[in-house]
């Protein structure tokens, strides 16, 4: 290997881009605790799920807002995003490449989309071929995979991300900046989901239509159910550290929304256990899944959700 940053590794969770800035946030030495990453950009308030529960929901939307919300977080994010379809995409390719290279050598650590499955990677290395990565599938690491390859497939989107140590932003800050997204995705989700997905608690009530109609993927339907439950599990945490660094302000309101998620978080992980994830090699084709009992732990998920959202306004104006 030409270049590697030593150390540099993704750190598993079914949200496979936090996944991979927890790894290079640790490489740097910024210390930002899984729930106060979860909850400061938002992620862990947020639910996007397609018509048929596919497992493109948790990361077919517009992510850019983590970045942003980051730097409230003490780190930046830099980086590129193109789309197959672009007329100058190879250029795109081999500019991406020339950026991880020159980030690498710096000791910068970085991260991607798709250099494996459909997920992000960390990237801790490159040599005369293309890049060495870590993500799902490869806790230990892969590699190479040639550089001309990543965004050349089916989804043809290319995202190629660097994280840099930056300074946190005031405590409440953070929380009022990461309500504020997540009462948008949900309110107003035009600007961070596609035609074909919901969000917020309609996101929720589609999921539960899927599941009594019997039209929900079950390869989708475990993914959402593993990957929102683990969202709302961090939420939930995040509140309670929340209130813990803003003692004395708004505490009723932080206890009442800790309760409300508290359902959510138990009715989504009953949901999961129920039909857990498994791989779609153990699937038949286009193999379906039809729950009255799921779509009734959808429900009440919805139903403590949009109290929790209310609380989560509630407490914005207070802070």
């Amino acid at each position: 290997m030409k270049k590697q940053i030593e150390g540099l590794r993704w750190r598993p969770r079914w949200v496979s881009h936090l996944g991979c800035v927890k790894g290079c946030l640790e490489c740097l030495d910024v210390d930002v605790s899984w729930d106060w990453l979860f909850g400061g950009t938002g992620h862990a308030f947020v639910i996007n799920i397609h018509d048929v529960v596919c497992p493109s929901g948790p990361t077919a939307w517009n992510t850019g807002m983590l970045g942003r919300l980051a730097r409230n977080l003490g780190y930046r994010v830099g980086g590129m995003f193109a789309r197959k379809r672009d007329p100058d995409f190879a250029a795109q390719q081999a500019a991406a490449w020339g950026y991880v290279r020159a980030s690498i050598d710096r000791d910068i650590p970085c991260y991607g989309w798709e250099l494996g499955v459909p997920e992000f990677y960390t990237i801790h290395g490159y040599d005369d071929v293309g890049y060495h990565y870590s993500g799902p599938g490869c806790d230990d690491g892969d590699g190479p995979v040639p550089w001309q390859k990543v965004g050349d497939s089916g989804i043809g989107i290319l995202e190629i991300y660097s994280v840099h140590p930056g300074e946190p932003a005031p405590e409440e800050k953070v929380v009022k900046d990461a309500f504020t997204f997540a009462l948008e995705h949900a309110d107003s989700p035009k600007k961070w989901i596609f035609p074909e997905y919901r969000s917020g608690p309609e996101g929720f009530d589609r999921w539960a239509n899927a599941l009594e109609r019997g039209t929900a993927t079950r390869f989708g339907h475990g993914y959402n159910a593993a990957v929102w439950a683990e969202c709302r599990g961090h939420a939930v945490a995040f509140l309670k550290e929340a209130g813990e660094r803003l003692a004395g302000r708004c505490d009723s309101l932080f206890d009442d929304a800790i309760a409300e998620y508290s359902i959510v978080r138990s009715k989504l992980k009953q949901l999961s256990d129920l039909h857990p994830f498994r791989t779609p090699e153990g699937d038949a084709e286009g193999d379906k899944v039809s729950s009255a009992e799921g779509a009734a732990l959808v429900r009440e998920a919805a139903a403590a959700e949009r109290e929790g959202l209310g609380l989560l306004g509630r407490i914005i104006e207070s802070l």
